[in-house]
């Protein structure tokens, strides 16, 4: 998912920087909103963000101009919601890209649009749908971070398949190539992902339970 520097046409690069863009403003509102009506939540804040840039720092080799990795996204799309982690998710690719590279400044807006956008929300609302239904707490959280990582990935397939279609088949063959490929290595990660985010979370809830319960996302 962490699309290398240069590998992208300049105009992808461009559509997916300005797709991105809204999200990151919107998160700013909402991280400056939940600072400002509870300042405790800052070190919660400062651990979501740590748990993406360690994961998603361990990367390993798989499509060529890309590669496969937990992401850490969905422990905190669970806890604040998924605009927060637009931001979280943007620093982290920034100083990746920057101190190690990992990914890059030209293909920041396609990383961010896969795996600090989507992601995001696709693990914030399977967690919220299988709450709602009363699902057990740990088996929502596992949904939530393991999906959150899987779509990511099909997210960044969409986008090198778009931007690299074959000539035979186009887009649709080239997705499914992509897909194919990512599979290998993306659905053990996303197992684990998912399993380390319940450990973190339940850790949470044993010795931050006041700060979930501010956050609403466990029951008083």
């Amino acid at each position: 998912m962490h699309i290398m520097e240069g590998f992208l046409p300049v105009s992808h690069a461009a559509f997916w920087g300005a797709a991105s863009l809204p999200f990151f403003v919107i998160g700013i509102r909402r991280i400056n909103q939940k600072v400002s009506a509870n300042p405790r939540l800052k070190l919660l804040l400062a651990l979501a963000g740590a748990f993406v840039f360690v994961l998603s720092a361990l990367k390993l080799p798989s499509v060529t101009g890309s590669s496969s990795h937990p992401t850490g996204i969905g422990l905190g799309a669970i806890l604040f919601g998924p605009a927060v982690m637009t931001v979280l998710g943007t620093i982290a690719l920034l100083f990746q890209a920057l101190l190690l590279a990992h990914g890059g400044i030209t293909t920041l807006g396609a990383n961010v649009f896969s795996m600090a956008i989507i992601g995001p929300f696709v693990a914030y609302y399977s967690y919220k749908l299988l709450s709602g239904l009363k699902v057990p707490a740990g088996v929502a959280v596992f949904v939530g971070a393991s999906l959150g990582n899987l779509l990511t990935y099909v997210v960044t397939a969409t986008q090198l398949s778009a931007a690299f279609p074959q000539a035979d088949g186009g887009m649709y063959a080239a997705m499914l190539k992509f897909m194919s490929i990512f599979a290998l290595t993306q659905i053990p990660l996303a197992i684990s992902e998912g399993i380390l985010t319940v450990l973190i979370f339940n850790f949470l809830k044993k010795y931050n339970l006041k700060e979930l319960k501010d956050l609403n996302v466990v029951e008083e």
